[in-house]
């Protein structure tokens, strides 16, 4: 369910992914996580956003890294 909450539209943010259409990119909220704020902090600063969204922020990273590497 938290992944619906992630988008990619090749017309917006060069495709990358953002959250519920909006042009805020997962990587943002990554960004300010790596930055010491905390979700409350993160919520006050992007208003927009609503707690499930930076769930899904974090679950979508943890997958997107989560990949098999072959290694030749």
């Amino acid at each position: 369910m938290a992944h619906k909450r992630i988008t990619h539209n090749p017309e917006q943010c060069s495709g990358k992914p953002c959250i519920r259409g909006m042009r805020i990119r997962v990587c943002d909220v990554l960004d300010l996580y790596a930055a010491g704020l905390s979700s409350e902090q993160i919520l006050l600063e992007l208003p927009d956003l609503e707690p499930a969204d930076l769930v899904a922020a974090l679950s979508y990273a943890a997958r997107e890294v989560d990949h098999p590497v072959l290694v030749v």
